[in-house]
């Protein structure tokens, strides 16, 4: 019987949460049996795994994936919550997602239906998917690539973002609530096609960053619609900024802004 254990980080993601105890030793098996192996090099990714199975085993749930093959599996080191490594699919057949699709095509007045083509094919790849242990972004290239197949008569972009969306969701629950609802948005666009691939990689590395933002630093609003420049840091943590091409200053919250790199 595996032991349940439980994350309560005591300070806001990510300050506290990548500077925690580890929660598994470095290329341990964690349950086996039902959880397949589970494997992360940083405190960041081996938490991530273990929180996301432990609050998920229980539930029908979904996953999201990015569709190119030749990609490792995401951007950036070994600190890249895409590098995370899980069977993350393991939990849901193909059933499953046959469900959300039948779901997706009621509220949406569609006929729900196979595609005599891509179906069967798709449902044989998915569950072959369930066993392997891969990377976040191999996982969300898989969801993406699903997609294409077009394995439904309708909404399969929506289906397999739904996935994809849930299983960000699970993923970065330690996230302030704004940068969360931006991560699972840019995840799910990127399986639905509307996002490509390197912005969606900015978009949810940029979130997960620990940015101790200073007077000085130039920042972005979460979408990237105004720029501008930190000005001085209030006594209760908020930030007074300028925007750029405004003599207007303006006061945020630390989790609405991402610092922007030096060109």
């Amino acid at each position: 019987m595996v032991k349940s254990l439980r994350v309560t980080p005591s300070a806001r993601y990510p300050a506290t949460f990548l500077n925690a105890p580890l929660l598994l030793p470095a290329n341990v098996t964690y349950n086996q049996r039902f959880f397949g192996l589970a494997r992360g090099k940083t405190r960041l990714a081996r938490s991530m795994i273990l929180r996301y199975f432990m609050s998920d085993e229980a539930e029908t749930g979904s996953a999201g994936a990015p569709d190119h093959r030749g990609h490792s599996g995401g951007s950036g080191g070994d600190g890249s919550p895409f590098q995370t490594r899980a069977a993350f699919v393991k939990n849901w057949d193909w059933q499953s997602v046959v469900r959300i699709n039948r779901g997706t095509c009621e509220r949406g007045g569609a006929q729900h239906g196979f595609s005599s083509e891509a179906s069967a094919a798709c449902a044989t790849e998915w569950e072959a998917q369930r066993q392997r242990v891969v990377t976040l972004g191999e996982t969300l290239d898989f969801l993406k690539r699903c997609h294409r197949q077009a394995p439904f008569l309708f909404f399969n972009g929506n289906t397999f973002a739904a996935i994809g969306r849930e299983l960000g969701r699970a993923l970065f629950s330690d996230l302030p609530a704004t940068r969360n609802r931006e991560v699972t948005s840019a995840i799910a666009h990127y399986i639905a096609g509307v996002l490509d691939r390197e912005a969606m990689v900015e978009i949810v590395e940029g979130m997960c960053g620990n940015a101790n933002l200073q007077p000085g630093d130039r920042v972005k609003s979460l979408r990237g619609s105004s720029r501008g420049v930190i000005k001085r840091v209030l006594e209760d943590g908020r930030l007074v900024w300028q925007v750029d091409g405004s003599h207007t200053e303006l006061t945020a919250s630390p989790d609405t802004l991402l610092k922007e790199n030096a060109p």
